[in-house]
């Protein structure tokens, strides 16, 4: 027997051992194939059930806040600008002065005529009470002519009196009832401006007073106040401008109290309620810095509905475009000084969606105002305070702080 034919079955042997131990390793391929499947199948499972299905994720966020418009109260010429744009403002500080001549002339005006009021009604209360001395003289008159008819009747009797002397003592009663009724009627007239008030109470003084108060606060409104604390922006008012009743003349921007505004495609919203907790980033800081908010309501409409432009889907061309919802939610002051934010910046809302057995519409507001400012209270009492000064000083000098005469 030859070489070749001695190593042929060797060489078939060795054939044979491959191809049993080749479908054990795809067998052990495919397997672990499978096995790598299935864990990330359990793992994105797992993924979606505790994670990504109690979450909703949104990029189309920014941040907001209130932009307070200064504006003039009264017309008047720019004479003095206190605050520039990047300046911080506390609430009360001056931000413009304008010219205050003619709201001088103005208050002096009101000034006047305000105490010529109440000198007017002290001369009224006191020409009421001289109308009341002549009504007793007239009652004393009628009284002692009525005596002299009562003495004189019983002698006409005995023919010892004349019969003309009656007849002019009668006459004198009639007389006197007549200047008594005049008297009265005097008297009731002088009483018809002053009755049932004291001099500071007068409707002639309130009025006066009211026109007194309202050129004291104009004349104050010649300065223009910041309501709130904030960072000025958008000034556009210069030296010398002429201004006028409302017109915008820069902006207060109160960084302290902001809040987000995300807009969350429709399909998102079955599941958001307010109340729900919300993490937030900024493209400012990144993911270095999170915030803490919760949701305090949705938006009553679509970004579309309240376009300058709405769209009109009742056409012959119609595509259907997902809408968006805002969605606002609150920020931690803590957290925004420490990290300060700017209005309009862009952020990444994450909503936890977990708990969604809260509201989907906010309830009846019973809550104290949005916002607030009690900077122009204290105007108001210093008006009243000045117009209490006027009247005082024209008061008698022996009358009481309620403004009642003395005499």
């Amino acid at each position: 027997m030859s070489a070749t034919e001695s190593n042929a079955p060797a060489g078939d042997a060795n054939d044979s051992g491959m191809a049993a131990k080749n479908p054990a390793k795809r067998r052990r391929t495919l397997l672990i194939l499978l096995l790598v499947f299935i864990t990330i199948g359990v793992i994105w499972f797992l993924l979606w059930t505790l994670v990504f299905s109690r979450r909703e994720t949104t990029d189309d966020a920014y941040v907001g806040g209130n932009q307070v418009a200064i504006s003039a109260q009264v017309p008047g010429t720019v004479v003095a600008i206190f605050a520039d744009d990047t300046q911080h403002v506390d609430a009360g500080q001056p931000l413009v002065r304008l010219d205050g001549t003619d709201a001088s002339v103005r208050l002096s005006q009101a000034r006047s005529a305000l105490a010529q009021a109440v000198r007017q009604v002290r001369q009224q209360t006191d020409a009421a009470s001289g109308s009341d001395a002549a009504v007793a003289a007239r009652r004393i008159d009628l009284a002692r002519a009525q005596a002299d008819l009562r003495r004189r009747l019983p002698l006409i009797a005995a023919h010892a009196e004349a019969p003309e002397t009656i007849q002019h003592l009668r006459d004198a009663v009639a007389q006197a009832q007549s200047a008594l009724a005049a008297a009265q009627a005097q008297a009731s007239a002088e009483h018809a401006s002053i009755a049932g008030t004291s001099i500071a109470d007068n409707p002639a003084v309130l009025q006066a007073r009211a026109n007194f108060r309202a050129a004291w606060v104009a004349a104050q409104r010649d300065t223009i106040y910041a309501p709130v604390s904030g960072y000025v922006a958008q000034r556009s008012v210069q030296l010398g401008n002429s201004v006028q009743a409302g017109q915008q003349l820069m902006t207060v921007l109160p960084l302290h109290h902001l809040w987000i505004d995300a807009n969350f495609k429709e399909s998102q919203l079955h599941h958001v309620r307010i109340g729900q907790p919300a993490t937030i980033t900024t493209d400012l800081y990144g993911g270095d810095v999170a915030y803490h908010g919760k949701v305090i309501g949705l938006g009553a409409g679509t970004g579309s509905v309240f376009s300058l432009l709405p769209a009109q889907n009742a056409t012959g061309n119609w595509i259907k475009v997902v809408q968006r919802v805002p969605v606002r939610i609150a920020l931690e002051d803590r957290e925004l000084d420490q990290h300060p934010l700017r209005l309009g910046l862009s952020s990444a809302v994450t909503v936890d969606i977990s708990n969604d057995r809260g509201a989907v519409l906010a309830p009846q507001s019973a809550h104290p105002p949005v916002a607030q400012t009690r900077v122009y209270d204290q105007m108001a009492s210093q008006a009243d305070a000045e117009a209490d000064k006027v009247i005082r000083a024209n008061l008698p000098a022996a009358a009481g702080s309620g403004g009642k005469p003395a005499h």
